[in-house]
């Protein structure tokens, strides 16, 4: 009787968590978008079919936008596919010294936030480029920045998503087979032959799949459009919905949700047709010890040689130039030990709305990465250890508002929560809380998918010996999965807080007076004209992340390859 007791408790209490669980991933982001998508195909004024959409998708500013976003990401996907692949063979090819250097550095721009990213090339491609002037290589004065054009967000783009393609190829080169390797080459083929013939073919469907994927977030990317494509007058779809709805509030929600529906098909296509790829090309192979790259033997210097004159142009000038110009007090001064000063610091330290949104900034990250952190120990541990099928659902359904471009969430959040809320009749546009929900819902799958990993390659028998004993549903969530789980779920709040902390995409939306962001406060100033106070600005985020980067490294050790996405070895 007690144990027939403790099994209906224990159902009742899996059944009120997995119903939280529910409410949660509902109101962050799964509710919302379904609202949004549903305004699209609202009537028009006149009670058209699918007014509000005929309206929206014939406009002129529509179209130039929609083959804009066409053009610049089948551009970045042409240069992450031919960057990160061949990044991607040369280090997973050769075992060449310093290779996990190179590969943290290959993967860098997913640490640096794509505002930052922008302003670092900004500086390094202007005229008054403090690291090309000295060198003869800049712009002469007067001339207009090469990337405030089309080109210029294709090119940017496609370095910041080229870290996918890189991942993705250096996954399937480290699956390949040894013996098979081995076996070419007592067949006396060569390393080259045996590049060509065997690992390149197996190494191009995992390629063709992170081009599509860098296809996907470059539909959805804000960032780089908005600081090149605002002032090149070159506006993409999340330019567009964003200056729309400053310039018209939320009066115009209705059109640009039809818009926001046309990203999210372009990004399910993408999304598609990456899973039909991975069906359809790749090849299964067997388990057992993989090829870890061939001795480079003489040729390795030259090789080297190549890969640091790269990185160095694509991950290491860029931030000299961002800091430098951070050091000089004004645009236009030349970089010396006599012009360089802390003053752009010290006027940042001063200005109460840069301390602002570093305190809603800090304070947004670290309730999200802590709120997401525990709700993937509890979900993950629902869906794969007790196997429960709503919880296994929920677990798919928390992709949801992870896929969507950031900028369809936010205006799915603005949708829902513009109004009071039911019962407390209280709204909460305009506060910081709307700005938590939107990163509870975005940014949940970045610590439950490390969480699901590890549950999936921890021994099971800890959680039976448990039940086995009597032990409480949470007793067992507490004192069992807690503890093996934390470093991940740790890991991945990291991850979390890394990236919340200089989000830009929902904050630009989002935001109102007195609940900046870092990550606005750098956009803004930026737009306003203060380069050099954004460019002091972003090396002071850059540290912070360069920080926590080493604390997450530091923690990673201890995690399952790929947990944290630079260590791949």
């Amino acid at each position: 009787m007690a144990d027939k007791a403790g099994r209906t408790h224990g159902k009742g209490g899996v059944h009120l968590i997995v119903a939280l669980l529910a409410v949660y991933i509902l109101v962050t982001g799964v509710w919302p978008l379904i609202r949004l998508f549903a305004l699209s195909f609202a009537p028009g004024e006149e009670g058209q079919i699918f007014g509000l959409m005929r309206e929206a998708l014939s406009g002129r500013a529509f179209q130039r936008a929609f083959w804009n976003t066409l053009a610049v990401a089948s551009g970045s996907v042409a240069v992450s596919a031919l960057l990160g692949t061949a990044l991607a063979l040369a280090t997973g090819l050769m075992r060449l010294p310093g290779r996990a250097l190179i590969s943290f550095l290959a993967l860098s721009p997913l640490l640096i936030p794509s505002q930052i990213m922008a302003l670092a090339w900004i500086e390094l491609m202007g005229s008054g480029s403090t690291v090309l002037t000295p060198l003869g290589l800049a712009p002469a004065p007067g001339t207009p920045n090469p990337l405030y054009s089309g080109s210029g967000i294709a090119w940017l783009m496609g370095l910041e998503h080229m870290p996918l393609v890189f991942i993705a190829v250096r996954a399937s080169l480290s699956s390949i087979p040894a013996d098979l390797v081995e076996a070419a080459r007592i067949a006396g083929a060569s390393p080259s032959r045996i590049a060509r013939r065997i690992v390149l073919p197996l190494a191009l469907p995992a390629a063709a799949a992170g081009s599509v994927l860098a296809f996907a977030a470059a539909i959805g990317n804000f960032g780089i459009p908005a600081l090149l494509g605002i002032p090149g007058r070159f506006p993409v779809l999340t330019t567009l919905i964003y200056q729309r709805l400053n310039g018209f509030g939320p009066d115009v929600i209705g059109r640009v949700s039809a818009m926001a529906l046309v990203l999210v098909l372009l990004a399910a296509a993408a999304l598609l047709l990456r899973q039909i790829l991975l069906r359809r090309l790749a090849v299964p192979l067997p388990a057992g010890a993989v090829f870890r790259g061939f001795a480079p033997g003489r040729g390795k210097w030259p090789i080297l040689a190549v890969l640091w004159l790269a990185l160095i142009w694509l991950a290491i000038l860029p931030i000299i130039a961002l800091v430098t110009t951070s050091l000089v007090p004004a645009l236009g001064v030349r970089f010396g030990l006599d012009t360089a000063s802390l003053k752009n610091f010290t006027e940042a330290f001063a200005n109460p709305a840069v301390r602002r949104a570093f305190a809603n900034s800090f304070t947004l990250a670290g309730l999200a990465a802590a709120i997401c952190a525990a709700i993937s120990i509890l979900l993950g541990w629902l869906a794969i250890t007790a196997k429960n099928r709503p919880a296994r659902l929920l677990s798919l359904l928390a992709e949801a508002a992870f896929v969507v471009p950031g900028t369809v969430l936010a205006l799915a959040i603005i949708l829902v929560y513009l109004r009071p809320l039911p019962v407390i009749g209280v709204s909460i546009y305009g506060t910081g809380l709307i700005l938590l929900i939107a990163y509870l819902g975005r940014f949940l799958p970045m610590a439950l998918r490390p969480v699901e990993a590890s549950i999936a390659a921890s021994d099971p028998s800890l959680d039976e010996a448990a039940r086995i004993a009597s032990a409480g549903l949470l007793r067992r969530i507490a004192f069992v999965a807690a503890p093996a789980l934390a470093p991940s779920a740790i890991a991945g709040g990291m991850l979390i807080f890394m990236t919340a902390i200089n989000e830009l995409t929902l904050s630009a939306l989002l935001w109102s007076a007195g609940n900046e962001t870092v990550g606005v406060q750098i956009f803004s100033m930026q737009y306003e004209g203060n380069s050099t106070g954004a460019a002091a600005l972003s090396v002071m985020s850059l540290l912070l992340v360069g920080m926590l980067v080493t604390l997450a490294d530091r923690l990673g050790r201890r995690l399952p390859s790929g947990t944290l996405p630079w260590r791949t070895e």
